[in-house]
């Protein structure tokens, strides 16, 4: 079950960086203009951001497996639609669905793992299996779009993805436990599910489109407020409904909310950082795909290793607390070491010591962070816990790409025809990257807020059921 779930998880991941490479081959071949190029990577990133919570709620009320399967299903599909596409509009939109189900697959395959496996030393190394392929799988994106692209085009960047996915949904119903449904099943919250989505999916697209449309356009600005406002009223909704898709309960759970502002933190430095890095290796040292896809071995490697060697023995000596905070601190100096190094003649080995020591950094928080995101969560609602984390790490993603790409690119005029130097690129790239390791650092402060090991647990937050029952006797 384990291996199945680590599975998925490593698919999701994989899909996250897996077109990054290939972006260039994409263009030419399907006639993208320089500015909807993008959308590949932000139609995914829109959708997947934005249905989060609702396929989480989905999970708690309908069952992990077969939320699993139909999320497998989706997700295999639409891949094998997007590889045929001839038209950007048909690749933009498979890769919408794509997205659809990676928010359906990526909470359910927490939530298993979250209630399939006991809290405490089961859970940890359960996550650092799951952690390890999530982790590995987002430096393996890189490493196999490359390979992919170069050995038999842009397409098998997403052709890969359809047995992998299919398989999983063939092998869950007898691998995965059947479901288990309450009595609280039939009733589902539509005005929270819809006001979620929507306001998750203005944000995140005002996010990805601000470095494109302008940040102080319609579509830019513009999405984010309507976002933040949809999301306001959201929450005001939950908190006075009998049945809401994220109880504000939950947030509650102190473990819950650090893991979530980590997540975000890490995320936006991470993404920003990849899509960095996969630019200065192509535009500056001129790599092409598959030299750039092999660049990213040793980070897969060696944050996979970390994942399953590292993060059970810090968590047993140390806790969460300080494991998490030694994660995000080795994280951002591998970002900023590889910075330094990120000149206009650099050799690989001199980049080697920033990837050797962002992968150790990366491999230990990456479960880190989950493992804090499931503590204290009842069963009934880990998948709508799951989605929360979830959504934050797309949140996250969108937000650092965006700010990262923008000071990237600050001072080069990227509207003209004209080829900017080479120094002033590998300036800016070098400038966005130290940025975000020092994001990475300065956000391992936050893990201090968890409690110190060994201080009296928090009370759990009462379910669903016990709540409605104080709520009665009270009234």
């Amino acid at each position: 079950m384990l291996a199945l779930l680590a599975f998925a998880q490593f698919i999701v991941a994989v899909d996250y960086n897996v077109v990054f490479v290939a972006l260039p081959d994409i263009g030419k071949a399907l006639g993208f203009s320089a500015q909807s190029l993008q959308w590949v990577v932000s139609a995914y990133a829109v959708a997947f951001g934005g249905l989060l919570l609702f396929g989480g709620r989905l999970v708690d009320r309908i069952g992990g497996r077969r939320i699993f399967i139909l999320g497998a299903i989706v997700f295999g599909l639409s891949c094998l639609v997007g590889g045929f596409a001839d038209d950007p509009g048909v690749l933009i939109a498979a890769r919408a669905v794509q997205g659809v189900g990676a928010a359906l697959l990526s909470p359910a395959t927490l939530m298993l793992v979250n209630t399939r496996f006991e809290e405490g030393p089961q859970r940890n190394r359960a996550l650092a299996v799951w952690g390890a392929c999530g982790s590995g799988g987002l430096a393996a994106g890189a490493l196999l779009g490359g390979l992919l692209t170069n050995a038999w085009g842009w397409e098998w960047v997403l052709f890969i993805l359809v047995p992998l996915a299919l398989l999983a949904a063939v092998a869950a119903p007898s691998i995965l436990p059947a479901d288990e449904r309450s009595a609280s099943d039939s009733t589902f919250d539509v005005p929270g599910a819809l006001l979620a989505t929507a306001g998750s999916s203005l944000l995140v697209l005002g996010l990805v489109s601000g470095p494109e449309a302008g940040w102080g356009s319609l579509r830019g600005i513009g999405s984010i407020v309507a976002g933040v406002v949809l999301l306001a009223i959201f929450a005001l909704v939950e908190s006075k409904s009998r049945a809401p898709l994220a109880p504000m309960r939950l947030f509650r759970n102190r473990s819950l909310v650090t893991a979530i502002l980590v997540i975000l933190v890490f995320q936006s430095s991470l993404a920003g950082s990849y899509y960095l890095f996969t630019n200065y290796m192509q535009s500056v040292l001129g790599y092409d795909a598959l030299e750039a896809g092999l660049a990213f071995l040793p980070l897969t490697i060696i944050s996979m290793v970390s994942s399953l060697r590292l993060t059970g023995v810090l968590l047993g000596k140390w806790g969460p607390r300080t494991t998490l905070f030694l994660g995000m601190l080795i994280n951002g100096i591998g970002m900023i070491i590889l910075a330094v190094t990120m000149t206009t003649s650099a050799s690989f080995w001199q980049l080697l010591a920033g990837l050797v020591v962002w992968g150790i950094g990366g491999g230990v928080t990456f479960p880190a962070m989950f493992i804090c995101a499931a503590s204290g969560v009842a069963p009934s609602e880990a998948g709508i816990a799951s989605a929360l984390a979830n959504a934050s790490q797309q949140i996250g993603g969108a937000a650092g790409l965006a700010v990262l790409v923008a000071i990237a690119n600050a001072g080069l005029d990227v509207g003209s025809d004209a080829h900017p130097a080479v120094s002033a690129v590998s300036d800016g790239l070098r400038t966005a990257t130290w940025i975000a390791g020092v994001a990475a650092v300065v956000g391992g402060l936050l893990a201090f807020t968890l409690k110190k090991p060994g201080s009296a647990p928090e009370p759990p937050a009462p379910s669903a059921g016990k709540a409605d029952e104080i709520g009665a006797t009270a009234h």
